[in-house]
């Protein structure tokens, strides 16, 4: 462990790095940074809201909160290792598309998580990292009451009365209606509890009404 400290040590004067970046500083930063990063992957782990679940981007938000307090600790040290920082990042090309809007607030929650504790701000880091997590998981709780899905009724001329009598005691949104010989094709967001799904049943019952498909909607 001595040995390790001398070669850090040493490896901190020759670069001409600013005292304070200590390899105390260093493992705290980079420690605070995981415990943030862990948080964050438990968070997004438990209360995944998305249709397809992606481990490998779990992970990835561990890694760039501790990747991105390491970039920090580098660039707050040496302004000509900040300025070739820079130039290297520059050349980076993301190509990946995010699916899921809320990944993308994953993914800034884990770089602010690393650049505090990069800046040696650790309460800051750990105490926004705690209230960004309750305020998601209470919208998350709070939003699994009701959930929105996508109905597809196909039904004969004479049954679009009946049809609209089944759905007016619900919170429904028109999405599109197409007409073919004798038949009808209605697409609707409808808002129930999750799980709540009697009107299906009453729906098929309709006379008119040939079949209906029901699909959660997630947004992807």
């Amino acid at each position: 462990m001595e040995n390790i400290k001398s070669i850090l040590k040493a490896s901190i004067e020759q670069l001409g790095l600013v005292e304070h970046l200590t390899v105390e500083y260093i493992l705290v930063s980079l420690v605070c940074a995981a415990i943030c990063g862990v948080a964050i992957y438990l968070v997004y782990k438990i209360f995944y809201r998305g249709a397809v679940y992606s481990e490998n981007f779990a992970v990835l938000l561990v890694l760039v909160t501790v990747v991105t307090a390491f970039i920090v600790l580098t660039i707050g040290s040496n302004l000509v290792l900040s300025l070739g920082m820079v130039g290297a990042l520059s050349i980076v090309r993301f190509r990946s598309a995010v699916k899921d809007p809320l990944d993308v607030g994953f993914m800034f929650w884990g770089l602010a998580a690393g650049i505090t504790s990069g800046a040696g701000l650790y309460p800051f880091a750990i105490i926004a990292t705690l209230v960004i997590a309750v305020v998601y998981i209470l919208f998350t709780v709070l939003g699994r009451g009701k959930t929105t899905y996508v109905l597809v009724v196909k039904h004969t001329d004479e049954s679009s009365e009946n049809v609209t009598k089944v759905l007016e005691g619900y919170k429904t949104k028109l999405r599109g209606r197409a007409k073919y010989k004798g038949e009808n094709e209605l697409t609707v967001d409808i808002k129930v509890k999750k799980g709540n799904t009697e009107f299906m049943d009453k729906l098929l019952s309709t006379e008119g009404v040939t079949s209906a498909v029901l699909v959660e909607y997630t947004g992807d």
